[in-house]
C-alpha cells in the first residue's frame, strides 16, 4: 500500500484524495447527504476519519464514500468522479486488505515466533463453464451476505437443496468465486460424499480434521475425539473471515460439527434433503432449486454450444430442453455429445431423445458423477423399501402431479400411511410438493421410476397399481359428477379394488373444486387408461367427466374423452356404451358448430338404442337432435324431435326428461313465433323442474320465460326470468350458459334503450367467452366495438 508503517495510510490517502475530488465539502453537508442516502456519520470529527491512526469502521468508510459521491452529483454533475473513487465493491476490498495486515501485523507482533504472514487456505474446485441462469437464487444469496451483520452470534448458513442434478453444487461454487474476495482469510471446501455411489460418507472428524490442516494448525495440536476437534476448529475461526462450502451433505447431523461459531464466516451446504433440523436449530436460510425455465435452458445450451448453432436448430433445441425436462445436468450431458460431434445436427440427438429408454441411455456417461441413471440411484439408495416402492408405482402415473389420496390409491394404503412415504420421497427430493397434499415429478425422474418399475415389479403388480388408480379417479370423479348433476341418469360401477380410497366430495361446490383441480389429471388418466387396454375404465372416466366440460366450456377436451369412450366401446363390443358414445359426440359436435358429423352421430346413436330397447336413450337422442337443427334455426324439425323425445319420456315415466323436453317444445314454439303457446309450455315445465329440483333445468327454463316475456313485451319480467337464470348457471358452474343468458338479457336491455345496462351484460357475456376461447366471442365484441363507421 506504500506506507509499511502504518497498514492504515493507504486507506486514509484516498480518502483524503476523493475529499479532495469534491472540493472539500463542509462536515455537515457530508453527513446530510449520508442520511439522504440512509447512512450515518458518526458525531466525529472530520479529521479523526482522515487523519486518525486506527483503521474506520467499514459503515463510516461507506457512508462517506456514498456522501462525496451525492456531493460530486450536485455541485459538478457535467465531471462524473472516476468509478474507482466511488465503487463501493473496490472500497470494500480496500478496506478488508487493511483490516487483514493490521491483524496480521497485531498478531505477529503478539507472537515474535509465528509467521508475519499465514497460507490464506483456496479450496474452492473451479468454477462452472457456461453457468447460466439462477439468477433469483444469486441475488438471495447476495442478499444474505450482505444483511449477515457482524454480531458474534451470526452464524449465517445457506442450506442449498435439490433433486439429483439440479445444479446446487454449480450454483454454490459459482456463487462462492463470485464472493469469494469478501473473506480475505480464505476459502474452505469439502465434498462430504453424502450421497456417493459406493456409500462411503465422510465422516465428519475427517473433514475437521482437512480443514484445520488447510488453517495451518500442527498436527500435533490436533486432539483425537470429535468434540475436541470441532471446538479446536471453532477457535480457528475465531475472528477470522472465511467462506465455508459443505457439498453434498447426507443431513443434519453430518454437517453441524463443521458450521463456525461466530460472526464473520459464513457456511454454504448443498444436500439433497432439505436440512430441515438445520433450519429449525440454528437458523439457516434454506434455498430449494428447481428445474431450470425454458430460457434459462435454452441459455445453458447457448453457453456451451454457441449461438449460431442453437440459433439455427431452436425447434430441435426446444424438444431437447423438454425431453431434459430442463434438468441441468442432463442439458449439460446433451451439450457435452453435441460439442464432441460439432457436426452432428441437433435434431438427431432430439430424436434418441424421445423415448424414455432412449433418453435414459443418451444421458449415460460411463461416469458415475455425471450419468443420470447413476445419479439418481443415489437418492434412491437411502429409502426405505416401502417408499421405493411407491416412488417406482409413481412412474405410472400419467397426469402433471397427484394428490395424497389417489397416491395412497395407487399404493394400495390408507392416506395416513402413504403420508410418511411421500415426505420420505419429498424429503429425497426425488418427488416436489408445489402445493400442500399434491405431488410432482419432473418427466427424466418419471422415466427412471418406470425403468426401476420394470425391473424389481412384476408386471401383474404394476397393473394392480394402475387399476387402483384409474379406480381411484372413477369412483371420484363419478360421485363428483352425481353432486354437479343429480338428475342425470347413473351408470352402475364396479366396486372399487381393495386398497382403493376415494376422495370424500359432500357437495357441489367441493364436487366443482375437485374436478377443477384435477381436469388435467383426469385427461390424462383416461388417455392412460384407453392406451393400456381399461376399455371400461376409459368410456365411464369419459361419462363422469361430461357435466363438467360441458358446463365449464371445454369442448375440445370434450372432443378427445369422447371418441376415445367410442374407440373403447367398439374395441369391448359393449353396444350400450357404443350408443351412448355417438349420442354424446353429437352433443359435442354440435357445441362445436360441426353439423354434419353431429347427425351422423346422433343417428347412430338412435339405431343402437333401438336395437337395444332403450326409450330413454332414444328420447335423449331425440332431445340432441332438436337442439342440433335449433343450432342450425331449422326450429321446425328441432320442435317434431323435442315433441318425440317427450312422448318417449312420458312413455317410461321418465318425469325429468319429460320437464325438459317440455321446456324445449316451448323454446321452439317461441322461436317459430308462437310465444303465447310456448309461454304455456315453458310455465309448465317451470313448475315440473321446481318439482323434481332439478336446478339446472330450472335454470335453463327461466332463461326460455325470459326470451318469451321479452318478445311479449313484458320487459321488467324478462328481466326477473333472464336474472334468475343467470344466478343459477353461475352457483351451477355453467360458464357458457350464464354466457348465453347474459348475451340475451343484453338484447333486451338494448332494445328498451338501456345502452349501459346492456353493454355492462355484453361485456360480463365477452368475458366469459374470452376466457373460455369460444367462437362466439367474436360478434359479441364486435356488437360492444362495432368497426368505425359502421352503426
Amino acid at each position: 500500500m506504500g506506507h509499511a508503517d502504518d497498514p492504515a495510510a493507504g486507506l486514509r490517502a484516498r480518502l483524503h484524495a476523493l475529499y479532495r475530488l469534491v472540493r472539500k465539502p463542509a462536515y455537515r453537508e457530508l453527513r446530510r447527504k449520508a442520511a439522504l442516502a440512509g447512512a450515518t456519520l458518526p458525531p466525529a470529527t472530520l479529521g479523526a476519519l482522515l487523519n486518525g491512526r486506527g483503521v474506520p469502521r467499514w459503515e463510516t468508510v461507506a457512508a462517506f464514500v456514498t456522501a462525496c459521491r451525492r456531493c460530486a452529483e450536485d455541485h459538478r454533475p457535467h465531471l462524473p468522479l472516476p468509478p474507482e473513487m466511488v465503487d463501493l465493491e473496490l472500497w470494500w476490498s480496500l478496506h478488508e486488505q487493511v483490516t487483514t495486515a493490521r491483524r496480521q501485523r497485531a498478531d505477529a507482533a503478539r507472537d515474535g515466533s509465528r509467521r508475519a504472514a499465514v497460507a490464506v487456505p483456496a479450496l474452492l474446485p473451479a468454477d462452472v463453464r457456461g453457468f447460466a441462469g439462477r439468477d433469483a437464487q444469486l441475488a438471495a444469496l447476495d442478499h444474505l451476505l450482505a444483511t449477515a451483520g457482524e454480531e458474534p452470534t451470526a452464524v449465517v448458513i445457506s442450506a442449498v437443496s435439490g433433486t439429483a442434478g439440479v445444479g446446487k453444487t454449480a450454483l454454490a461454487v459459482h456463487w462462492a468465486h463470485r464472493v469469494r474476495r469478501r473473506f480475505p482469510d480464505g476459502q474452505l471446501y469439502v465434498n462430504l460424499r453424502g450421497f456417493h455411489p459406493t456409500g462411503a460418507v465422510m465422516d465428519p472428524a475427517e473433514a475437521i480434521r482437512g480443514f484445520l490442516d488447510a488453517l495451518s494448525v500442527a498436527p500435533q495440536r490436533i486432539p483425537a475425539g470429535l468434540d475436541a476437534q470441532a471446538a479446536l476448529y471453532r477457535t480457528v475461526l475465531a475472528d477470522k473471515r472465511i467462506l465455508i462450502l459443505l457439498d453434498n451433505a447426507r443431513d443434519a447431523e453430518q454437517a453441524r460439527p463443521l458450521l463456525p461459531a461466530t460472526g464473520g464466516c459464513l457456511a454454504v451446504l448443498t444436500s439433497r434433503h432439505q436440512l430441515t433440523g438445520l433450519v429449525a436449530a440454528v437458523g439457516a436460510y434454506p434455498l430449494t432449486l428447481d428445474l431450470l425455465t425454458d430460457d434459462e435452458a435454452r441459455q445453458l445450451l447457448t453457453r456451451r454450444l454457441g449461438p449460431d448453432r442453437i440459433a439455427a436448430q431452436s425447434a430441435a433445441v426446444d424438444e431437447i430442453i423438454t425431453a431434459c425436462a430442463r434438468l441441468p445436468l442432463a442439458l449439460a450431458i446433451v451439450a457435452a455429445r453435441a460439442a464432441a460431434q460439432p457436426h452432428l445436427p441437433l435434431t438427431a440427438l432430439a430424436e434418441q431423445l424421445r423415448s424414455s429408454q432412449g433418453r435414459l441411455d443418451l444421458l449415460s456417461t460411463g461416469d458415475p458423477g455425471t450419468d443420470v441413471r447413476a445419479v439418481f440411484s443415489w437418492s434412491c439408495q437411502r429409502l426405505s423399501a416401502a417408499a421405493a416402492g411407491l416412488f417406482r408405482l409413481l412412474g405410472l402415473h400419467p397426469g402433471p402431479d397427484i394428490s395424497l389420496p389417489a397416491a395412497a390409491s395407487l399404493v394400495g394404503l390408507s392416506p395416513a400411511r402413504a403420508r410418511p412415504l411421500l415426505t420420505e420421497l419429498v424429503r429425497a427430493q426425488l418427488i416436489t410438493e408445489p402445493a400442500a397434499g399434491r405431488y410432482a415429478l419432473h418427466d427424466l425422474l418419471r422415466a427412471y421410476a418406470v425403468e426401476q418399475g420394470h425391473i424389481h415389479d412384476p408386471e401383474p403388480d404394476r397393473r394392480a397399481g394402475t387399476h387402483r388408480l384409474l379406480d381411484h379417479y372413477l369412483h371420484t370423479a363419478y360421485a363428483a359428477d352425481r353432486l354437479l348433476n343429480p338428475q342425470r341418469d347413473p351408470i352402475a360401477l364396479t366396486a372399487p379394488r381393495p386398497g382403493v380410497t376415494p376422495e370424500p366430495v359432500t357437495d357441489h361446490g367441493r364436487a366443482l373444486a375437485w374436478l377443477t383441480t384435477e381436469h388435467r389429471v383426469l385427461l390424462a388418466a383416461l388417455h392412460h387408461a384407453a392406451v393400456a387396454g381399461f376399455d371400461t375404465h376409459t368410456w365411464q372416466l369419459a361419462w363422469t367427466l361430461v357435466t363438467f366440460l360441458d358446463r365449464r366450456g371445454h369442448w375440445h377436451d370434450a372432443l378427445a374423452t369422447k371418441e376415445a369412450a367410442l374407440a373403447a366401446a367398439l374395441r369391448s363390443a359393449d353396444l350400450p356404451a357404443q350408443a351412448r358414445a355417438h349420442r354424446l359426440l353429437g352433443q359435442t359436435y354440435t357445441r362445436l358448430g360441426r353439423y354434419d358429423d353431429a347427425h351422423s352421430h346422433l343417428r347412430q346413436a338412435l339405431t343402437r338404442y333401438g336395437r337395444l330397447a332403450d326409450r330413454t336413450g332414444e328420447a335423449r337422442t331425440h332431445l340432441d337432435l332438436g337442439l342440433m337443427f335449433g343450432r342450425q334455426d331449422d326450429y321446425g324439425r328441432a320442435r317434431t324431435h323435442a315433441q318425440q323425445a317427450e312422448i318417449l319420456f312420458r312413455a317410461v315415466g321418465h318425469r325429468v326428461g319429460q320437464a325438459n323436453a317440455h321446456n324445449a317444445v316451448g323454446w321452439y314454439h317461441a322461436r317459430l313465433g308462437d310465444h303465447e303457446q310456448a309461454l304455456t309450455y315453458c310455465c309448465q315445465a317451470l313448475a315440473w323442474q321446481q318439482d323434481l329440483g332439478n336446478r339446472h333445468g330450472e335454470a335453463s327454463t327461466w332463461d326460455s320465460l325470459g326470451y318469451v316475456h321479452h318478445h311479449l313485451g313484458h320487459h321488467d319480467r324478462a328481466v326477473a326470468c333472464y336474472q334468475r337464470a343467470v344466478d343459477l348457471f353461475r352457483e351451477l358452474g355453467n360458464r357458457h350458459h350464464e354466457a348465453t343468458t347474459l348475451t340475451r338479457l343484453g338484447d333486451l336491455q338494448h332494445a328498451a334503450g338501456n345502452t349501459t345496462d346492456a353493454r355492462a351484460a355484453w361485456q360480463h357475456a365477452l368475458d366469459i367467452l374470452t376466457d373460455l376461447h369460444h367462437p362466439d366471442a367474436g360478434p359479441l365484441r364486435v356488437r360492444l366495438h362495432p368497426p368505425a363507421g359502421t352503426a
